[in-house]
């Protein structure tokens, strides 16, 4: 096979007209040569750090979608499907992934759970992360969410490092807002990224004192305008991720969008494809093409090197996109972990006579939240949703056993009637919902235990659910067909008030409290600054 166009040479900084020659599914020659044709020949896009699990599809659906951007490989945290499943969510995971060409490069999650303040479906201890990290198939030992674990020598946490060590692979970081003397011990334990910079200045020190930065933006955190500055200096030791991208997203584009915006920033394109193609593939040691003779033919053709519009995508020789996916969807068993039963409206009522709560401040577009001390409002003894002052009752139901809703409130989601609930809550992923009222929270929440997952809206007229059987947190359709009945599910939840740009894809995050600084879990309040459950009432 014979690819010709402007042919892309990362490494020596260079564009020439010329023949791509593939043999046996590598590049066999790379040759200048005379020709009219215009379109750019480049390595793949690789994704350096995501959940598939957050685009609600699983693996074999997402490679469909991922190949019309030009993403070829991803390297893959399968941490949600764990914190459900354990072990046997992981070889889920890696068995879809393996019925298509596309490269998912998984790693063995290293937080399940993230944390002891919450339930979850399962424990993977250093003796299932030494099974994990002795598969070849494992490439990595995925972000170290405790890292209060690391910063006060907690003996699991240094166990599981030390093994990715042993076994002589990379160590992903996860540390929000760590800096000074805090992050040089973080990276000293042979923490080697990190994706969870969201200023300027964050990720400048963690450049500086040795780290891997990732610009990360996804469907809810957006770090690509505060971080896309340090790129000049520092592009051989940045890479891009979305870490959470959610169908209707995934439909419109992936990283080709990154390298797009970074242009129209006036970054070198070489810089740019730097760290889109080829950083992560360095640094994880993928097998993953870079376009050079020799390699893995994982190529793509795009349209221009100013909006990266993907033509056609090449994966080991194999055409896999050509103006549609030439992936084909593969059928495969359903497992999940739902054992909750339906909820009465008296279980989400909160007695009180407090003056004042704690109220979590969601932000647009960010994991972190801001704690809050707000006037109460108390009803006939009880306390409620505030709507005039977009104060609302949120909850967070165990999914894994029978247990009493945990309760609080929470700013910025804006509903003026009704509920959204999901049973996609990182990183346990109990049931997580928001609403007007106590009836309405109820019959959110036990839509989605009625479905064993989903994300849902509910009114007083009607009720509209995206089931996600797959443990719960992804569907057994087509990624169009999720995508679609996704969109519309969120603008629902906007029909409703919200005016959140991804009201469920934030509403997910408010459960994870591993990030600062107030958060649900479905076993109280819990102030992740102090790492410590916190009263409700003041």
């Amino acid at each position: 096979m014979v690819l010709q166009g402007q042919i892309v040479d990362i490494p020596n900084r260079r564009i020439f007209k010329g023949e791509v020659t593939i043999r046996d599914g590598k590049i066999f020659s790379l040759e200048e040569k005379e020709h009219d044709i215009e379109h750019f020949i480049l390595p793949g896009f690789v994704d350096a750090h995501i959940h598939i699990e957050s685009s609600m599809l699983v693996p074999s659906e997402f490679a469909r979608l991922a190949v019309c951007h030009g993403t070829v490989a991803t390297v893959s945290d399968p941490h949600e499907i764990a914190n459900v499943l354990g072990v046997e969510g992981v070889e889920f995971m890696i068995e879809n992934g393996k019925q298509t060409p596309f490269k998912f490069n998984f790693g063995a999650p290293s937080c399940v759970p993230a944390t002891n303040f919450e339930s979850a479906g399962a424990v993977i201890d250093s003796e299932e992360i030494k099974t994990l990290l002795e598969n070849p198939e494992i490439k990595y030992l995925a972000e170290m969410m405790n890292y209060p674990g690391v910063l006060f020598q907690d003996e699991e946490v240094l166990k599981k490092i030390a093994l990715a060590k042993h076994y002589n692979k990379p160590v992903d970081g996860h540390a929000p807002g760590l800096r000074g003397d805090d992050l040089s011990t973080y990276i000293n334990a042979g923490i080697s990224t990190d994706h969870e910079c969201f200023t300027y200045e964050e990720g400048l020190e963690k450049l500086q004192k040795g780290m891997k930065v990732l610009i990360r933006e996804g469907s809810a955190a957006k770090n690509f305008e505060a971080l896309i500055d340090l790129l000049p200096d520092h592009y051989h030791n940045m890479m891009f991720c979305s870490d959470d991208k959610h169908p209707d997203d995934l439909i419109v584009g992936h990283i080709n969008q990154l390298c797009a915006r970074a242009i129209v920033k006036g970054h070198d394109v070489f810089n740019v494809l730097q760290i889109a193609c080829v950083n992560p593939v360095k640094h994880y040691s993928l097998e993953v093409g870079l376009l050079q003779e020799g390699d893995i033919a994982d190529c793509i053709v795009v349209e221009d090197l100013v909006n990266f519009k993907t033509l056609q995508t090449y994966i080991e020789g194999e055409l896999v996109f050509d103006g549609k996916s030439l992936i084909k969807p593969i059928p495969f068993e359903i497992p999940n972990n739902f054992k909750a039963v339906s909820k009465q409206i008296s279980d989400f009522k909160i007695p009180s006579s407090a003056k004042q709560i704690r109220v979590i401040e969601a932000l647009d577009g960010e994991l972190v939240t801001n704690p809050l001390l707000e006037e109460a409002l108390i009803v006939n003894g009880e306390l409620m949703s505030n709507t005039e002052k977009d104060i609302l009752k949120m909850t967070v139901v165990n999914r894994y056993e029978n247990q009493k809703p945990a309760l609080a409130f929470i700013k910025n989601f804006g509903l003026k009637e009704g509920a959204i609930a999901s049973s996609v809550g990182h990183d346990s992923h109990n049931i997580i919902a928001v609403g007007v009222d106590d009836a309405a929270l109820c019959k959110a929440v036990n839509l989605i235990i009625a479905n064993k997952g989903g994300i849902c809206v509910v009114s007083d007229t009607e009720e509209q659910v995206v089931p996600l059987p797959v443990a719960g947190i992804m569907s057994d359709q087509d990624g169009v067909s999720v995508g679609k009945a996704y969109a519309e599910l969120s603008q629902k939840a906007k029909q409703l008030g919200s005016t959140l740009h991804a009201p469920f894809m934030t509403l997910s995050f408010m459960a994870l409290l591993v990030i600062p600084s107030l958060k649900l879990s479905d076993k109280g309040l819990f102030d992740g600054n102090t790492f410590k459950f916190v009263d409700l009432e003041l």
